[in-house]
């Protein structure tokens, strides 16, 4: 299960900067994807081998320096309900501010490892002036300076150090399903659907996470897990419309599947904040399908199912082998087919493939079309292997793995897709030195 961390304080305390400090490091390593920086509010990111998602409550404030302290509240609320960890950052700069006492009195009473940044300390002089954040009445603090970095390292230690450990997943391997998207594209609609009657509820798991209830179900003769978001106790105190909020859900639920199913409105269309969707389920490696729903909705003459496929092709490019769905929740329309499909793509995410299979079928193929020679220098691949991965990671073994390049790679992953299926289903490419 993946961890989620928080970063939480008032606007200009420099949480973004930390936050993309974080981000590209990791990104700059894993995810040379294009699309990925479409959105900086949330990402993966890893410290000392331990993953995490990290999320900046910052980007989320409407408005400027303003901005209301309701607000912020808010989004201390929502890290609080939603996160594993909290970094509260405040500022050397201004010292304490009345916001940053609002902010530490709501965080004094969680019962989840806080952790208050001081940031812009970057001389003796300010490490001084820190000493005034012990009057929030949150304990020790770490200094640090997002812009250079300094500091940060001590304080990702004892962040990653205060994360849960990992839960072991049940010794009966059932799928689990999420069922993810904006508001009103017909999430809970869909899981009313797909349960239809009460009797084929198997059993409620007490959730993972307290917010997701993973429901185990066994409907079209399939049994799998429905890790639920939509439906569940909707805080009153928080607008559902608050986007923010959704954002939460749907990483929340994207860390606990194996497959997302993204529903999304046809008459709104594959817009943006659906595209954050599907890139945070591809940057974590789970399986997707995508679900077009209402489309009994849409003017049919103007727009073909064919075009309006070929348009979210184009924007999810260029893992474009994800199968789309079109469903109409209201008439209980191919929602068989959803499940179906969803289905197929666990079993392609789980798939191994035995070494001398990949071998036979691979080698000569890349025999005739090997990568570029860079600087005069061939690049022989001698061998390939699956990882030991729970998604498919594929090892390629050759003398000079470092002039390998990205669209050479992506060959490879399509000869992958053209001969083994992995629909649906973000599959890794490594260059080994053999």
């Amino acid at each position: 299960m993946g961890n989620i961390v928080a970063v939480v304080g008032r606007p200009n305390v420099g949480k973004s900067t930390f936050f993309n400090r974080l981000i590209k490091r990791r990104e700059a390593i894993v995810d040379a994807v294009s699309g990925v920086t479409r959105d900086r509010h949330y990402g993966k990111t890893d410290w000392n081998g331990r993953e995490f998602s990290i999320i900046d409550t910052g980007g989320y404030v409407v408005g400027s320096d303003d901005v209301f302290e309701a607000e912020i509240d808010k989004q201390v609320e929502l890290a609080i309900d939603e996160a594993d960890a909290i970094i509260f950052m405040v500022d050397v700069e201004t010292g304490v501010t009345g916001m940053d006492e609002d902010v530490a009195n709501l965080l004094r009473k969680v019962d989840k490892p806080v952790f208050l940044a001081v940031n812009k300390v970057d001389n003796n002089k300010r490490a001084a002036d820190a000493v005034e954040f012990y009057a929030l009445g949150l304990g020790d603090y770490f200094t640090i300076a997002s812009i250079n970095g300094s500091g940060t390292g001590d304080l990702l230690d004892a962040v990653v150090e205060a994360l849960p450990e990992k839960e072991d997943t049940d010794e009966e391997e059932l799928p689990r399903f999420a069922v993810v998207g904006r508001p009103n594209a017909g999430k809970s609609s869909f899981i009313n659907a797909l349960i239809g009657e009460e009797r084929y509820i198997v059993t409620d798991i007490a959730g993972t996470t307290r917010d997701s209830i993973d429901t185990k179900y066994n409907r079209f003769g399939f049994e799998f897990n429905l890790v639920d978001t939509a439906g569940i106790r909707r805080k009153s105190k928080v607008k559902e419309d608050l986007e923010f909020y959704s954002v939460m859900r749907s990483v929340r639920a994207i860390e606990h599947c194996d497959v997302c199913l993204l529903v999304l409105d046809a008459t709104r269309g594959f817009d943006g904040q659906v595209q954050n969707i599907f890139w945070l389920a591809e940057r974590n490696r789970k399986g997707i399908v995508i679900l077009v729903n209402k489309w009994d909705l849409v003017e049919k003459d103007t727009k073909t199912s064919k075009e309006f496929e070929q348009h979210i092709r184009e924007e999810i490019a260029p893992f474009t082998d994800v199968p789309i769905v079109f469903i109409s929740v209201l008439n209980k329309q191919r929602i068989f087919k959803a499940i179906e499909t969803a289905v197929e793509v666990y079993k392609n995410r789980t798939k191994r493939i035995k070494t001398s299979v990949l071998n036979d079928v691979l080698l000569p193929i890349i025999e005739h079309n090997p990568p570029p020679a860079y600087k005069g220098k061939y690049v022989k691949i001698k061998y390939i292997m699956q990882l030991p991965t729970p998604q498919p990671q594929f090892a390629f073994f050759c003398n000079l793995p470092q002039y390998v390049k990205e669209p050479y790679k992506r060959f490879l992953e399509n000869q992958l897709r053209d001969h083994f299926d992995f629909n649906g289903v973000p599959v890794s490419v490594y260059m080994r030195k053999k």
